[in-house]
């Protein structure tokens, strides 16, 4: 697999469109379960749109701490891939909190652009249900917008690492030495040895978005669990360790047939937000798509079926 360092490459990042969306940032804190998490906000605003920065250079388009607009809000969780943050979807997470949608979006404590020394790991995997685990326990509980969630329609979003997450939490089983690099993460790790597989599922979570899954299961008999409804959504020259036609396989294994999209003339850094100048001039491994790819135009019309499919399937 290829290794792309992300540290603070985000903060180059500016809004690529611009939404009616509250912004708040807030961490859950550490404790016997793991440790701090950080993590970004996106709820329903009424007040116009403007600039909010987060961490020095880094915009985005919104309301900083406006007052949520609604009661009993989905609540949607997006897990970031390899190395990624918790503001590589904000275009998603802006039109979901436009829509209605309360959006959190985390950085995961191993595996994230702030914190790649455990990236290679295998607690950077096993880890990350966990995560979202505590993420949802805690907007649930002790977070002061609690009260403004519905706990029964909780759905998630997931890229790369983030989509094999979202299939752990769904009840998928996984068989780590399917995908070689894998194995090698948790049978020759020197950080953290040889790491058992923990119980990943969460109930709570009613529907998932799953684009360009890192996937270890290969068989039905590995996703038989998995009954949740999904939206599927496959690269077409893959990347980053993810393979194409383990993505379609995945689509025929699932017990329950998801709603399958494979994105013609993509790689898999089309899931990301769209880049602006400075970012893609910074980091171009993250910003070049195949000739004739609009990402812009891509992400207008994914962005409006994840929205489309968790109206379907959470309501708002």
């Amino acid at each position: 697999m290829k290794r792309i360092v992300l540290p603070l490459i985000l903060i180059l990042l500016l809004p690529a469109s611009a939404y009616a969306a509250g912004i708040a940032t807030f961490e859950v804190p550490g404790g016997a379960d793991g440790p701090p998490i950080k993590a970004v906000m996106w709820t329903p605003c009424t007040a116009a749109p403007g600039e909010v920065r987060l961490g020095g250079a880094l915009v985005l388009s919104g309301v900083k701490d406006c007052p949520i607009d609604g009661e009993a809000l989905p609540l949607i969780v997006i897990s970031h891939g390899f190395g990624g943050s918790a503001v590589g979807h904000h275009d998603t997470a802006e039109v979901l909190a436009d829509a209605g949608f309360a959006v959190v979006a985390l950085n995961h404590p191993f595996d994230s652009d702030t914190n790649i020394r455990y990236s290679n790991a295998a607690a950077a995997l096993t880890a990350r249900p966990q995560d979202v685990k505590r993420l949802i326990d805690y907007m649930l509980g002790p977070s002061p917008v609690a009260a403004k969630l519905d706990p029964g329609r909780i759905g998630f979003f997931g890229f790369s690492r983030g989509g094999y997450t979202g299939l752990m939490l769904a009840g998928a089983v996984p068989d780590y030495p399917f995908w070689p690099p894998l194995w090698l993460l948790f049978h020759a790790s020197a950080v953290w040895g040889p790491a058992p597989v923990q119980p990943a599922t969460d109930a709570r979570i009613k529907a998932f978005v799953i684009a360009d899954p890192v996937t270890v299961f290969p068989a039905p008999e590995n996703l038989k669990n998995v009954n949740a409804p999904i939206q599927l959504w496959a690269s077409h020259e893959g990347g980053q360790g993810v393979a194409p036609d383990k993505v379609a396989a995945l689509a025929d294994n699932l017990p329950v047939k998801p709603a399958f999209h494979a994105v013609a003339n993509s790689t898999h850094m089309s899931f990301l937000t769209p880049c602006p100048p400075a970012l893609a001039k910074a980091v171009p491994d993250l910003c070049t798509d195949p000739a004739g790819f609009d990402r812009d135009s891509f992400h207008k019309d994914f962005d409006a079926q994840v929205l489309a499919f968790f109206r379907k399937t959470l309501g708002a």
